[in-house]
């Protein structure tokens, strides 16, 4: 342990995200613990406004958006640019843009603050998986104690993206073999149709383009919905950095392409890594 001020470190070696917050539980001396990620900080205000939410007594956890920050690289931009599109994240874009104050049953740990009591009561994390940590904590809060998740867009926080395209695809895949995965393992908040549309679409493209090719209407039909799928992607690709325009049209195709095709793997998948 190295300790500077009010600021103390306490190393951990080589163990999974979930058990390094766990550690809270033993170290940390106030009623809220903070969770916040190694490449994002926080907005000025970030703890005031959230202690603010937890003066309700039936409030368990808070959390908010995580911004992309004006100052990262152009393909980190385009990163948070794919995230923050609807056609990305659908209605759950308000984890990239702020949004309106609501209850939410499952929020990310790169922002998110939770009573010490309310991790006590679960016994911290108690998983291996990441990601998904997240997933299963915020299930056990709304599930198991049947208390508040509440989402404050002034609890903010400004996370570095991975840049496009390799480390964000990775990203993205990684989240999607889990959500797949977690779709039989936690329904409760992962069994939703919007976490299917890109498999959908993944299979539409293969086995719609081969049935084509045996059929001419079938293939009017087919070539018709893949123009309008790539003019909806090139409008919501548009931004005054123009140098951006291509990199957030191509990486939101291959976000739905990544996405799809790791959904599936988890969702036909006996066991994850974490649980071998």
């Amino acid at each position: 342990m190295s300790s500077s001020g009010r600021v103390s470190i306490f190393p951990t070696g080589h163990v999974c995200p979930a058990d390094k917050r766990d550690l809270a539980l033993k170290y940390a001396k106030g009623e809220i613990l903070a969770f916040i990620d190694d490449d994002a900080y926080p907005a000025k205000d970030w703890l005031k406004c959230a202690i603010e939410d937890f003066e309700d007594n039936s409030v368990a956890a808070v959390g908010g958006p995580s911004v992309t920050p004006f100052n990262d690289s152009l393909r980190q931009q385009a990163s948070g640019a794919i995230y923050s599109s609807y056609l990305v994240s659908g209605n759950f874009i308000y984890r990239y843009i702020p949004g309106k104050k609501r209850e939410a049953d499952d929020l990310p740990s790169c922002n998110f603050l939770v009573r010490k009591s309310v991790m006590q009561d679960l016994g911290g994390f108690n998983t291996s998986f990441w990601p998904g940590e997240d997933t299963k904590l915020c299930l056990d809060i709304t599930k198991k104690l049947k208390k508040k998740i509440i989402y404050d867009p002034k609890v903010l926080v400004y996370h570095h993206r991975r840049p496009v395209f390799t480390p964000h695809l990775k990203q993205i895949a990684n989240y999607a073999l889990h959500r797949g995965y977690f779709v039989k393992k936690y329904p409760e908040t992962s069994f939703k149709v919007s976490y299917f549309i890109p498999s959908l679409f993944l299979l539409g493209l293969l086995f719609g383009g081969a049935l084509s090719l045996f059929c001419i209407p079938l293939k009017m039909v087919y070539s018709s919905a893949l123009f309008f799928y790539l003019y909806l992607v090139f409008i919501f690709s548009i931004s005054k950095e123009l140098r951006l325009i291509p990199l957030v049209f191509s990486g939101i195709i291959s976000s739905h392409i990544a996405y799809g095709l790791l959904f599936l793997k988890g969702l036909l998948s006996k066991k994850l890594k974490e649980e071998l």
